[in-house]
């Protein structure tokens, strides 16, 4: 056997894969010798059939599977030995005058190649870092929150300003059933709060999505549409009211404190306040660190430039999936899948030059605190160790599961490795302003 590998260009290479009947005849001839002692063939006895009706039955079909075989692991060893890093898999090159009664085979492979690329992290003001911190007026706002739903709720007859109207809202067309509770004052302009004010029990109002809220985001929480179409949503829904009601604020004191803090740690609105800002602008760090994130990927994508095999790709998508592609729909695909494609190339790079990696025991450490957190949810605080490692042992065994995490503690180690070493543009906002900013 002998393999050649010949450079089209930078981004594109040949590999010819000759294979010779002494490199598939030993193992083709072992076989069909193995079929003979087998054969149960009607006018000879088990083990002395002629070999050469062996061979007229089965020879061919063993022959070609052999081959195939030997191709295919030839190919790969080659690969892995030459250390070729390349895209998608290789695609065999049609031959139309292959011969499978010849003794000698000439087989061909097209290879999409990884390009050459430098990285720069070291421009510095290019990226925006969000600090979002929370404002005075977001904890007197979650205080009141606070206070009505501890509060004492009463049933009233119609809607009034201060009420809680409770319905379900309905867009067939976008696939839109969702019953939810809000305030009325929290609807956006006088027009909306005149439809609904005056409403009683069993009404059915009609109103339209665009501008029905100040924030987008209760918006999404009540109508349960996905981040994504939320805020371009301009439809018309139907709220059919099912509850009218009334909340009297519950006080701001011992008792209160005592029931969202058992442990005594809340003592005053102070207290409180502080409690609150803690909590929120853990999560505002999460949803910062996402949008850094994202920003860099955007960044490093769009300022690392390269090549790529592209009419291989296209070739490759083709026939990469379950149903083939036709040319235009393999080109749309690629269109579609070229920014990830690069970004995995580029962040391939970063972790190979600064020997970023996780290794088994980090996945199901990451695992378990995951877990942690679930069990967490629904009151058990102190789960033991083994139970744990039990669970993570189970969802790491889920192929799908695994992946998630794995990409999920990529991500992180990423996102560190980007906090270390890219100057960022850091601007401190309330969160209602970094909302407006990055999805305006």
């Amino acid at each position: 056997m002998n393999i050649t590998k010949e450079n089209i260009d930078a981004l594109n290479a040949v590999v010819k894969v000759d294979i010779v009947a002494e490199d598939y005849q030993p193992k083709v001839t072992k076989l069909l010798t193995d079929y003979r002692k087998k054969a149960d063939v009607p006018g000879f006895r088990k083990g002395h059939v002629p070999m050469g009706m062996i061979k007229k039955q089965y020879g061919k079909s063993i022959m070609i599977d052999e081959v195939n075989k030997l191709l295919q692991d030839s190919l790969n060893k080659y690969i892995t030995e030459e250390k070729l890093d390349i895209l998608g898999n290789p695609l065999p090159r049609v031959q139309e005058d292959f011969n499978w009664d010849a003794e000698a085979f000439s087989f061909e492979f097209e290879l999409g190649l990884v390009p050459e690329f430098e990285i720069d992290l070291s421009q510095k003001n290019k990226i925006k870092q969000y600090n979002i911190v929370a404002t005075d007026e977001l904890l007197d706002e979650e205080v009141k929150n606070i206070q009505t739903r501890y509060g004492k709720m009463s049933a009233i007859d119609e809607a009034t300003e201060h009420s809680n109207v409770t319905g379900t809202f309905v867009n067939e067309e976008k696939g839109i059933n969702k019953k939810s509770t809000f305030l009325v004052n929290d609807l956006k302009g006088k027009k909306n709060e005149k439809k609904v004010i005056g409403a009683k029990v069993g009404d059915v109002i009609e109103l339209e999505t665009k501008k029905l809220f100040e924030d987008d985001h209760k918006l999404q929480n009540i109508l349960g549409v996905d981040h994504d179409a939320i805020h371009d949503l301009d439809v018309t829904v139907t709220l059919t009211v099912e509850e009218i009601t009334k909340t009297e604020p519950a006080d701001l004191d011992k008792e209160l404190f005592d029931k969202l803090f058992a442990d005594g740690s809340v003592t005053s609105v102070t207290e409180l306040k502080e409690k609150i800002k803690e909590d929120a602008e853990k999560q505002f760090l999460q949803q910062g660190d996402q949008q850094l994130l994202n920003s860099v990927i955007e960044y490093l994508v769009e300022n690392t430039k390269f090549d790529l095999p592209a009419d291989f790709l296209k070739k490759w998508l083709a026939t990469a999936g379950e149903k083939p592609l036709t040319e235009e729909e393999a080109a749309a695909e690629y269109e579609k899948s070229e920014k990830g494609l690069r970004y995995q190339l580029i962040e391939g790079k970063i972790m190979k030059d600064n020997d970023i990696k996780i290794d088994y025991k980090e996945l199901v450490d990451y695992a378990k605190v995951f877990i942690r957190q679930q069990m967490a949810q629904f009151g058990n605080m102190n789960p033991e160790e083994k139970e744990l490692d039990d669970i993570a042992g189970r969802i790491l065994q889920n192929q799908e599961e695994a992946q998630k995490l794995q990409t999920q503690l990529i991500s992180q180690k990423l996102l560190a490795f980007y906090k270390e070493n890219i100057n960022f543009k850091t601007k401190e906002v309330s969160y209602e302003d970094f909302i407006k900013e990055v999805y305006k």
